[in-house]
């Protein structure tokens, strides 16, 4: 279908768009309040000539364009920000100043938990989401869902209860009334919402609310109702206007997975392991997981090695047998497909792990190099259908042991796999360079005389690192400690 017939055919819903080039490589990912018309700007005349440089250079280079609609305009927001990470477009990612990268911050581990918008995550134990392009339509998006989902946002609990809370958009951590099993409830299901799962919301809100009016909590019952209408009215909220439920089928990359490697239904929920260790210390192992292709942060598991040394196929089958166990299983269901971060080594440790528990699990290698998918064939349920392969202007290597099928890298398929093996290995090498960080403080900390547990988190409290205890003043350490440790801190680690 040509490009002219295409844009003759653009749905007047929200919805997300991919800009390729001649070449196929998407290039530009955008969110629409109204496709039709979002879309069709790129090609008027008006358009080429008042655009600035950088919007120029995207148009000449546009040869293609697809669509994904969405039910509205946050949900396309949402989506926008996984889609720019699954497919990096240049146009996105290089030429944009790193400065218009917003996250959503949600820290549920604590007792008053916040909602923020920030520039950079950190590894602080809180849940990130995004990026998200603009900090504009996020803030006007979560300032709907606010009324919806009443959150926090006090870096420090005020005395008395806020403005928010007498109007109804804080749950008043700072008040006596504050019920934190009830508003951490209401935070998952925010969360829920900014992963996309709005359909699954819905159901579990209906089925609450009969299960509270059953049982005669009138009121509660009533305010869950109120979230309901207010859910179904988000489609009339103007979030970024044409200036700026998604069905599986719709996701190329899932559906090529199933046509290609035979399984029954699309994969809704993938897992990806990567093991990280130097020379063999602090060797650790992450499980991130993609829910309708879509990262799952809040489900993502790290593993800190038992086994000693670095051998990977060792570490690859221990983290398998831990995360197949019966309990575990049983917390956490089973996944539809499991991806491992390494070559046939690690996909045979992993298989021959699910074949001692009796465990039916589609697995699937992806290489390091070249972005090969390895298919083992012997003891395992995934199969390679060829012709889908060609027809997708790839190839099959079939050996004795093992199946190799190359993709285009630029194909659906590759750009999904690809994004949950890095996002395995930075979950990995995060958590790895922890505990080295934690050894190292350890190891250098209860070295010095008169410097015990107690002694050792004060001090990290204050200076927040080792670095920060070395560069801190006398009188600052003298403050923490009192004079006479603080000068023997001092000597110890100059002489070191």
């Amino acid at each position: 279908m040509s490009l002219e017939t295409k844009l003759k055919k653009l749905p007047k819903t929200p919805g997300v768009y991919f800009h390729r080039d001649k070449k196929g490589k998407i290039i530009y990912v955008g969110k629409a309040a109204r496709l039709n018309n979002r879309v069709r700007q790129y090609f008027q005349n008006s358009t080429k000539r008042t655009a600035d440089i950088k919007t120029q250079k995207l148009i000449a280079e546009i040869a293609d364009t697809d669509w994904v609609e969405v039910d509205n305009e946050l949900e396309a927001l949402f989506l926008e920000a996984e889609m720019i990470k699954r497919y990096k477009p240049r146009f996105n990612i290089l030429e944009r100043d790193d400065k218009s990268n917003t996250y959503v911050r949600i820290d549920r581990k604590s007792t008053a938990p916040t909602v923020t918008i920030v520039r950079q995550p950190l590894d602080d134990g809180a849940e990130y989401y995004g990026p998200y392009i603009g900090a504009y339509p996020l803030r006007k998006a979560l300032k709907y869902l606010r009324k919806i989902f009443p959150y926090s946002t006090h870096s420090q609990l005020p005395k008395r209860a806020c403005l928010q809370y007498h109007i109804g958009l804080c749950p008043g951590p700072e008040t006596g009334d504050y019920d934190e099993a009830e508003y951490k409830r209401n935070l998952s299901a925010l969360v829920s919402y900014l992963k996309g799962n709005r359909v699954a919301l819905v159901k579990d809100l209906e089925k609450e609310m009969k299960q509270l009016a059953k049982a005669q909590q009138y009121e509660k019952a009533a305010i869950v109702r109120n979230q309901l209408r207010n859910l179904k009215s988000l489609t009339t909220h103007i979030v970024f206007g044409d200036k700026e439920n998604l069905d599986l089928s719709k996701d190329h990359a899932l559906s090529d997975l199933m046509d290609i490697f035979e399984l029954t239904q699309a994969p809704r929920r993938i897992e990806g392991y990567d093991i990280s260790h130097m020379s063999g210390t602090n060797t650790v192992a992450s499980m991130v997981v993609f829910t309708n292709g879509v990262s799952d942060k809040s489900s993502y598991r790290k593993f800190k090695m038992r086994s000693p040394g670095n051998d990977d196929f060792l570490h690859m089958r221990e983290v398998l047998t831990r995360r197949l166990g019966e309990r575990n299983q049983k917390s956490w269901g089973l996944p539809d497909l499991v991806l491992i971060d390494g070559g046939k080594g690690q996909l045979s440790s992993a298989l021959e792990v699910a074949r001692g528990l009796n465990v039916d699990v589609p697995m699937i290698g992806i290489a390091k190099r070249h972005e090969e998918i390895i298919v083992m064939n012997q003891g395992s349920n995934v199969s390679v259908d060829h012709e889908q392969v060609r027809s997708m202007q790839g190839t099959v290597e079939v050996g004795d042991e093992f199946t190799v099928v190359r993709l285009p890298t630029n194909s659906h398929l590759v750009s999904l796999l690809r994004r949950i093996r890095d996002e395995s290995h930075r979950f990995a090498v995060n958590y790895h360079s922890t505990l080295k960080t934690g050894a190292q403080r350890q190891s250098i900390l209860d070295e010095i005389p008169g410097v015990g547990a107690v002694t050792k988190k004060k001090l990290l409290r204050k200076f927040g690192s080792l670095k920060g205890i070395k560069q801190a003043r006398k009188e600052e350490l003298a403050s923490v400690v009192g004079y006479k440790r603080a000068m023997i801190i001092r000597q110890y680690l100059r002489k070191k």
